[in-house]
């Protein structure tokens, strides 16, 4: 019988219990071409990065370019409302097949599991994603992979923890000593920002205690006003954070699941606080890149370029986890 999710009592990512320090890492296995996400890729799956206490272990799948040694590495988180959805899916995109064009380019991939809302309330997620991101920069080394250059990407309720990630909320780092270790590229696809305003842009009762939102937090939107703004990375901008840093935000015009003006919203605050930042609504698109095989293409595209910009070529000077 599954137990009642719970609000979360230890906001800190790095109290989450983790799996002792393998002996050596698992060799990742090749791919060959129609078996995987690219022609020339290697993959390292379920890899236990926490273990809260009463549910399962959180795991991640690690895309690896086959002949790049050392690569930048990109987050991904999946969408799916926080109550549904994990690792190996994006949308309707297995994640594998998303990652191909960023692994030709030579960028690996994580993609990350995170408690559900029917597994314990907010902040539980944001935590679990800054535990994974720890867990990286932890093995960084065994791994394989350059954590200096690290971006965060995600889609629908998985942008929303990237952005919440990368803005400066205290939740779920109340010191913000990670979020000072991790200033790369930050990427969202029809991400909601401000929960005060997702339903009623969409033109839906905001006191739904049934809402995707109101599961989320384990109470409606209505109720503990501070809380939710402070699940809502629009109204958690934090200068210091983000300042003079790239953020791309993708949204189907024609969205009517998450409302482009979600997209707006956050395009605004991080304008005002001085990030680079990008917003691109795709004409003729839906949630999940419906109705549009041109904007997925774009979608696509645009995410490739937008890590392969930042991420490939760091700073003269800068060390690299693989220069230590």
């Amino acid at each position: 019988m599954t137990s009642a999710p719970t609000d979360t009592q230890h906001h800190d990512p790095r109290s989450l219990p983790r799996p002792p320090h393998p002996s050596a890492w698992p060799v990742p296995a090749p791919v060959l071409r129609g078996e995987g996400p690219s022609s020339r890729c290697r993959v390292v799956s379920g890899v236990v990065y926490a273990t809260p206490p009463g549910i399962r272990g959180l795991e991640l799948d690690l895309y690896l370019p086959a002949d790049d040694v050392c690569p930048p590495v990109v987050v991904f988180l999946h969408g799916g409302g926080w109550r549904a959805g994990d690792r190996r899916w994006a949308g309707d995109v297995q994640a594998g097949d998303l990652f191909a064009a960023l692994l030709d380019a030579g960028i690996a991939v994580v993609s990350v599991d995170y408690r559900l809302s029917s597994e314990a309330h907010w902040p539980a997620p944001l935590v679990d994603v800054l535990a994974a991101i720890t867990y990286l920069q932890s093995r960084a080394e065994d791994l394989g992979v350059d954590v200096t250059r690290l971006g965060l990407w995600g889609e629908s309720a998985g942008g929303h923890l990237a952005l919440l990630a990368a803005v400066g909320a205290s939740a779920g780092d109340p010191d913000q000593q990670l979020r000072r270790a991790v200033t790369g590229p930050v990427l969202s696809w029809y991400a909601p920002t401000d929960l005060t305003t997702c339903a009623g842009d969409l033109g839906h009762p905001v006191t739904d205690a049934d809402s995707r939102e109101s599961q989320l937090l384990g109470h409606p939107v209505t109720e503990r006003v501070e809380r939710v703004r402070e699940a809502s990375p629009a109204l958690q901008v934090s200068a210091p954070f983000v300042e003079g840093r790239p953020f791309l935000l993708l949204h189907g015009a024609d969205d009517s699941f998450v409302a482009p003006r979600q997209s707006q919203r956050m395009r605004d605050a991080l304008h005002s606080a001085g990030a680079q930042v990008d917003l691109r609504l795709l004409h003729g698109a839906g949630h999940v890149w419906t109705g549009s095989d041109t904007a997925r293409q774009e979608a696509f595209e645009a995410t490739t370029t937008f890590f392969s910009r930042w991420l490939l070529h760091p700073a003269d000077g800068d060390t690299t986890t693989c220069d230590r």
